[in-house]
């Protein structure tokens, strides 16, 4: 093997796995889109830091307090009322100035917060305050592309390791045990993947009273069967070889088999789904926001932006913010799928140099 042992956040790579890390760089647009993603999801998970209508630090008559992780009242700082503290009020802004100073994040307004002082009727336009504008509530649309890209990838991360998980799981066991098991799992797989997802979706969403965890499990119900293919095709493959049998005969319980010495097998291709598992999860939560199906009303949503773009034409930056910003996160997705395709493909992996 040329060059020097590789390591991936501190971990020694394996040869094989450092030929895969060698084939993922080679990739350099899935690569970089790798690094612009994670800095952008690191940016979302820190959104309170970056937008929000709370001072990150507020130091009041020689003491300091954190407005973003804790509420005070506005009599903690000589108001008149015991109401959580509006610091955009002038008033309250004219108290703590006079003994001591703030310090604010770089957006003052969080993706619910109304703006009261717009030159012009909402949705208004971009300028200095709101560098996208304001949606038809007044409410801050960089802030909302913010919060609504967090919650997007987290649905999403958690929709495709949830669906992996039962995904191998069922697919590991009809691969391995085969038979009438087998045969009855897949005719209801075929049944179940044959029906209307979308319009089921739509159906359940409406009858639901819709959250964050309902949506995840009503995606759930589809999301898995994606899986089941790829992993029951290794299992069937791998359980008549020679080292199988050995392991049988030795008396190696079956659960051991198969997460030993077949499941590692049968991941690696499972691995190449997960980006483009996750860039379906993020889209399915846009479409049923973008219906007015999705996260509660007043969330932060890409669809929910989509939708209000579509709703008010006269105000195009509604539109177009929401659909570059869709359309450059899940193009970053399909970029990485692509690098990790690469990666793990064994006609590459075994191109140049051998150990």
């Amino acid at each position: 093997m040329r060059g020097d042992t590789q390591k991936l956040f501190g971990i020694t790579l394996a040869p094989m796995n450092q030929r895969r890390l060698q084939n993922f760089k080679k990739n350099r647009r899935g690569y970089w889109s790798l690094w612009i993603f994670l800095v952008l999801f690191g940016l979302s998970l820190i959104a309170e830091v970056i937008a929000n209508d709370k001072p990150i630090v507020v130091f009041f008559d020689d003491n300091a307090y954190f407005p973003i992780v804790e509420a005070l009242p506005e009599t903690h700082f000589g108001g008149e009322f015991e109401t959580e503290t509006d610091y955009h009020d002038p008033y309250v802004q004219s108290l703590i100035s006079a003994k001591g100073w703030m310090i604010w994040p770089l957006i003052q307004y969080n993706y619910k917060t109304v703006a009261y002082d717009l030159p012009t009727p909402a949705p208004s336009a971009p300028d200095l305050d709101h560098w996208l504008g304001t949606d038809d509530q007044a409410r801050d649309v960089v802030a909302r592309l913010i919060y609504g890209m967090r919650i997007s990838i987290i649905f999403g991360l958690l929709l495709t390791v949830i669906s992996a998980v039962i995904g191998v799981t069922a697919g590991a066991i009809q691969g391995y045990f085969g038979g009438t098991l087998d045969l009855v799992a897949q005719r209801f797989i075929e049944i179940w993947s044959g029906l209307p997802t979308l319009y089921i979706l739509i159906i359940v969403s409406s009858v639901l009273v819709p959250s964050f965890w309902t949506l995840l499990g009503i995606l759930m119900l589809f999301s898995w069967v994606g899986f089941v293919g790829v992993v029951r095709a290794e299992f069937l493959k791998v359980r008549n070889y020679d080292y199988i049998r050995s392991a049988k005969a030795l008396g190696v319980s079956d659960r051991m088999i198969m997460y030993r010495h077949i499941l590692p097998n049968a991941i690696v291709a499972t691995l190449t789904f997960l980006p483009f598992t996750l860039t379906a999860a993020i889209t399915g939560l846009t479409s049923l926001d973008f219906l007015g199906l999705g996260l509660p009303a007043g969330s932060a949503s890409l669809g929910e932006l989509l939708a209000q773009g579509k709703a008010n034409l006269q105000a195009p930056w509604l539109g177009l913010t929401a659909f570059v910003s869709l359309a450059v996160m899940l193009s970053l997705l399909v970029f990485i799928g692509e690098a990790v395709r690469d990666a793990f493909d064994p006609r590459k992996l075994f191109n140049g140099d051998r150990s």
